[in-house]
Parts: C-alpha cells; sequence; structure tokens
C-alpha cells in the first residue's frame, strides 16, 4: 500500500533533505584522488549528527557504515573501507538522513580528478534520466510512466538499465511501497496522488544491466565490469507538480 504524507509530514521529510543535500555538497567537496572511502563515511556521521539527524543507513539490517560509497564497476551498497580514489575513477555516494522520524535519501555519482569521455557521458545521462523521472511524479501520472521516463533517456544513449534494483517509497521508513523499476511501460500501474513521496535512483549501466552480489553480502557490482552510475532523490507528488526535498544548493537547477 502508497501511504500517502500530509502536508506537514512533507516538511519533516524536506527538512531531513535539507540536511542530506548539504552532506552530499559536503562529501563532493572532499571526494578527490587519494581520499579513502573511510574518510568521507568519517565526514558524513558527525555532520549528520550535529544538525540533530541520524545516518540512516547505520546498521541497517546490519549495514556497518553511514554512506554507501561504490566505485567504477559498484553499483551500489559500497562499504565504506581502505578503498582510496584513484585518478579517473568514478565514485558512487548514496546516504540517508532521518531527522525527527523521517527520512530522505539521495545519492551522486563524481568523477575523480579528469574523467574519460565515456564515463563523463555516463554520468550525464544518468543524471538526466533521473530528471527525466522526477518530471513524471505528478499527479494523474501513472508510475509506469516514472518508470519509461527513465529507460527512454538511458536507452537512447547505448546504456542500460539494472533491472534487479529499483527505486522505492521513502519518508516514514527508508523503504515504503512502492518499489519503482528504472524500466517499464507508461501508462501502467498506480496513479500517483499528492502526498506520495518516492525516492527516485536510476543505476545505469555502461555495459549490459546483468549485476551481482559480492561476497560481504552487500556491494553490488556489473557482471561485465563496465562502469555504473547512480543518481538519486527524494521527490513528494504536489498539486503545483514534482517537489525535489533533496536538492543540493551546488546542483543550480
Amino acid at each position: 500500500m502508497i501511504v500517502r504524507k500530509s502536508a506537514a509530514e512533507v516538511e519533516r521529510i524536506a527538512a531531513a533533505g535539507r540536511v542530506l543535500a548539504d552532506c552530499l555538497d559536503l562529501l563532493t567537496g572532499a571526494a578527490r584522488p587519494g581520499v579513502t572511502t573511510a574518510e568521507l563515511d568519517r565526514l558524513a556521521e558527525p555532520f549528520i549528527r550535529e544538525r540533530g539527524g541520524a545516518p540512516t543507513f547505520l546498521g541497517y539490517r546490519g549495514f556497518p557504515a553511514s554512506i554507501c560509497a561504490s566505485p567504477n564497476d559498484m553499483v551500489v551498497h559500497g562499504i565504506p573501507g581502505s578503498y582510496r580514489a584513484a585518478e579517473g575513477d568514478l565514485l558512487s555516494l548514496d546516504v540517508g538522513v532521518t531527522l525527527d522520524g523521517y527520512v530522505a535519501d539521495s545519492a551522486i555519482t563524481l568523477p575523480m580528478g579528469t574523467g574519460d569521455a565515456k564515463a563523463v557521458r555516463l554520468m550525464d545521462v544518468t543524471r538526466e534520466s533521473l530528471e527525466a523521472g522526477l518530471a513524471e511524479c505528478r499527479t494523474g501520472r501513472r508510475l509506469g510512466d516514472v518508470s519509461h521516463a527513465v529507460q527512454q533517456v538511458v536507452e537512447a544513449a547505448g546504456f542500460s538499465v539494472v533491472q534487479s534494483l529499483v527505486g522505492h517509497g521513502v519518508g516514514r521508513t527508508m523503504h515504503e511501497d512502492p518499489q519503482i523499476p528504472n524500466f517499464g511501460e507508461p501508462g501502467r500501474g498506480p496513479r500517483l496522488e499528492e502526498g506520495m513521496v518516492f525516492a527516485i535512483e536510476p543505476m545505469v549501466n555502461a555495459g549490459g544491466h546483468e549485476v551481482y552480489v559480492a561476497d560481504d553480502g552487500w556491494s553490488i557490482f556489473t557482471s561485465d565490469g563496465s562502469l555504473s552510475a547512480h543518481f538519486e532523490h527524494t521527490v513528494a507528488v504536489t498539486k503545483r507538480g514534482p517537489r525535489v526535498l533533496t536538492r543540493r544548493r551546488s546542483e543550480g537547477v
């Protein structure tokens, strides 16, 4: 069942989203060749807590860190540790913030130094596909319209959406109904209504869509070793259209 949020609840999710957006801007400034993913994790937790929040991921189903940090062919759920970013890497950072009992969720992919043309194109297309999905989060649209919009942008560029991982409802908890695939048929699925809040998160591979879970039980990699990118925003469906609750100041959108 899709839980609709009241206007007051949307504002509380938005407050969590502001903390999260500022955290991602902090991490963006620190993410450069030579930094370890553990160092980024150690920046995130105190930043979130100093603003009255809690890192949603820490302890979630046993996850041992405050952020997910996933380089290159790791799609999502990377556990921060000794991995040191190198020139030319792609690094995806996923953060959740719980504030006053409400949750926001967002992710970005960053180039470490100067990315090559294909890596930059992969990031740009993934970001564009997210914006296309967000634009469909309007009253009267159907969930399949969101999924289809993401898929069209990705496949037109010659990339693949990961089919076994999905976006989701969010707000009162981190994972709520519905599941939101990044592919699908337009005009299908539940009709979107005011107060629905979603985490839209394209995960896009430069190669095929297949992935596998590593031995740590968390990290998910592309099966063919191709690069992957991940962008995510928390968005509310409102009378006036989509309201992105995790927009970063650095985005300038």
